[in-house]
């Protein structure tokens, strides 16, 4: 019952409809009804009156019969007249025939029964008299019976005028039914729907318009009424918000300002990172960013070992001199500042609950320091890499603060950058170290592959000469020839000393290798006073600056090894540049009695080119035939195009 209640409550509209509906359709039936009815009536009447007709003719065919006919023609007769009497009485609904029910035709009808019971007696009697009287007699009795029907006939065709009035009042009723229920369906219509549409439709014009103070009518309970306040409440929702547009538009606006603030701030602790080439300066200009970004009064940023046991201070802006003495180096947990790895977190600690969040036992920091300088808060900001803390950056206020989630991100954002930029500047020192590493141990290959050669030479050829003169008496000539050895090493270890120095001075730092090598070609001709030939052919891409290097460090080598030992009048340093590099260098000397790999062992300069060529992924072939010189030829491997360095041609020389 109460969801047939809330029902119809939320469809008042269809219910008034269809109970104004179910009203005309019960009178339109009802009229219907009754017009049926009548009709039954009237053609049921009418057949009553046919059936009488027929009775007067059936009566008058007795009654001239009667005289001579026989006893069946007799019996006959009387029966036709006795059905059609029945007949009237009972009706038939099939056809349909019935005497109205009213009390003039009811007695009507009963006289006739009456009057036909008296004749039928004196007609099934044998009448005296002659044939004339009995004609004139029975004529008489004849016409009082139809006197009788004719009356019975009136009384229906009276009724019958009188439901024949009765169908035409109830016909123009239905008329007027008909009328009234298309007015009243009209006026219901504008009532309920058309006019409840046209406010509705006018409302919505007015707002689109823009006029959002316009408000319709919702008295009624209906479907248009919760439509109407539903529009009353969407105006006021939209009047709401068109006030608050312009405020919703500033606080956006202002929200933007601060994301592009954030991003501004982002960007300049990027290109501080990018731009630093120290670790104190780097440190000192985030520590500045960050006291900018936080609008804090100081900002101490701290390092952490790789054991996070302590904190050393690497810069600070607005401590107080006692407070930088004092907190230059931090035990990791003893306050505060300086949190361990495993609860390290951004967190803003006030300095009058500071003891709140000191392990126990902690002593060696005095946190009152901080109060004492003024400040009643500070915000500690961890410094992670990979899980692992690499320091602490402390923001100190004197006025009370709150960290807002936007500013916790981005203090956490620009902690991510300086560790970065921390961990940048680390790798590019173990670069540079790693670097000085293997210039010293190139050095000392050099020296060990020449110098410490010819010291260890002269140190024996010192000795012999030690053991010569300590004999009695000096064996001159062998001393002189101890001398002359010991002064050929001297020469060829000075040599060895301005080789090394060449080595190390000749760079390239252009795209094009070739006027290093006429330079090192030059140099090799003021010291051997050998002509040398340098033949370039082909055009590819230039050699990277490193390639180059250990490029002209072997052809140095092998020119080397053409001074000392190949005996040669001339030299040539050929050069293909593409597709594929590949430099050789050729002598008419008198070449080597044995393989390459045989003289690898021996020969320490053949090694070390090995071992450059190998560093830059190129192929290293010796080829020598005795008495005909030796040709050292390295293959590069096929360089591939790089987008950002264009290509460089250059003309065969």
């Amino acid at each position: 019952m109460k969801a047939e209640q809330q029902h119809a409550r939320q469809r008042p509209l269809a219910v008034k409809i269809g109970a104004i509906g179910c009203a005309l359709l019960l009178m339109a039936l009802v009229a219907i009804g009754l017009t049926l009815r009548l009709t039954w009536s009237l053609e049921g009447g009418a057949a009553a009156v046919n059936e009488a007709g027929r009775m007067r003719m059936q009566t008058w065919q007795l009654a001239q019969a009667l005289p001579d006919a026989s006893p069946q023609r007799l019996a006959l007769l009387i029966g036709q007249l006795d059905t059609s009497l029945a007949l009237l009485e009972k009706g038939d609904a099939a056809r349909p025939l019935s005497v109205p029910r009213d009390a003039a035709s009811r007695a009507a009808l009963a006289a006739v029964q009456q009057r036909w019971q008296r004749v039928r007696a004196a007609w099934q009697q044998p009448m005296g008299g002659s044939h004339a009287v009995q004609a004139e007699v029975t004529a008489q009795q004849a016409q009082s019976f139809v006197g009788e029907v004719d009356h019975l006939v009136g009384r229906i065709e009276q009724q019958l005028a009188r439901w024949t009035t009765w169908l035409n009042t109830a016909q123009f009723v239905m008329m007027a039914l008909a009328i009234a229920a298309a007015l009243a369906l009209m006026y219901a219509a504008q009532l309920l729907v058309f006019g409840p549409l046209a406010r509705l439709q006018t409302a919505l014009a007015q707002v689109e318009a823009g006029d959002l103070s316009v408000r319709v009518q919702a008295d009624g309970g209906d479907e248009f009424g919760a439509v109407a306040r539903g529009f009353n409440r969407m105006a006021l929702r939209l009047q709401d918000l068109y006030a608050s547009l312009e405020r919703r538009v500033q606080q956006k606006t202002e929200h933007l300002q601060a994301e592009r603030a954030r991003l501004a701030v982002l960007y300049d602790g990027a290109a501080l990172v990018a731009q630093a080439d120290s670790l104190p300066v780097l440190a000192q200009g985030f520590a500045a960013q960050m006291r900018k970004t936080a609008q804090a009064d100081a900002v101490a940023l701290r390092w952490s070992d790789e054991d996070n046991r302590r904190y050393v201070l690497l810069a600070s802006e607005g401590l107080p001199e006692e407070m930088v003495a004092a907190e230059h180096c931090v035990p990791t947990g003893d306050c505060f500042c300086g949190q361990p790895q495993a609860q390290a977190q951004t967190q803003l600690v006030a300095l009058q609950d500071w003891r709140s969040g000191v392990p126990a036992g902690a002593s060696r920091v005095d946190a009152g320091q901080c109060r004492r300088a003024g400040f009643v808060s500070v915000l500690s900001v961890p410094v992670r890499l990979h899980e692992r803390m690499v320091g602490e950056v402390d923001l100190f206020f004197r006025d009370a603060t709150t960290l807002a989630p936007d500013d916790r991100a981005l203090l956490d954002a620009l902690a991510s950058h300086l560790a970065g930029g921390m961990e940048g500047l680390r790798a590019d020192a173990l670069q540079r170290e790693a670097a000085v590493a293997d210039e010293r141990g190139l050095l000392a290959r050099e020296l060990h592959d020449s110098i410490a050669q010819s010291l260890a030479f002269l140190k024996i050829q010192a000795g012999l000469l030690r053991r010569d003169i300590a004999r009695v008496p000096p064996d001159g000539a062998r001393v002189q020839a101890t001398l002359a050895e010991l002064d050929t090493g001297i020469r060829e270890s000075l040599s060895d000393v301005r080789e090394l120095l060449l080595h190390f001075r000749t760079r390239t730092n252009a795209e094009d290798i070739v006027p290093a090598l006429r330079t090192t070609l030059t140099k090799f001709e003021h010291q051997t006073g050998l002509p040398a030939h340098l033949q370039i052919a082909g055009e590819g891409m230039a050699l990277p600056p490193d390639v180059q290097v250990q490029v002209l460090h072997v052809v140095q080598e092998a020119l080397s090894n053409v001074r000392k030992h190949a005996q040669a009048s001339q030299v040539w340093v050929e050069v293909e540049q593409g597709p594929q590099w590949a430099v050789e260098v050729r002598d008419d000397g008198q070449g080597m009695a044995q393989t390459a790999p045989a003289l690898d062992e021996t020969h320490v300069g053949l090694r070390i080119m090995r071992e450059r060529a190998a560093g830059i992924g190129a192929r290293l072939e010796i080829e020598s035939v005795a008495g005909a010189g030796t040709c050292v030829r390295l293959s590069l491997p096929l360089l591939q195009p790089v987008a950002a360095a264009p290509l460089t041609l250059r003309s065969p020389a």
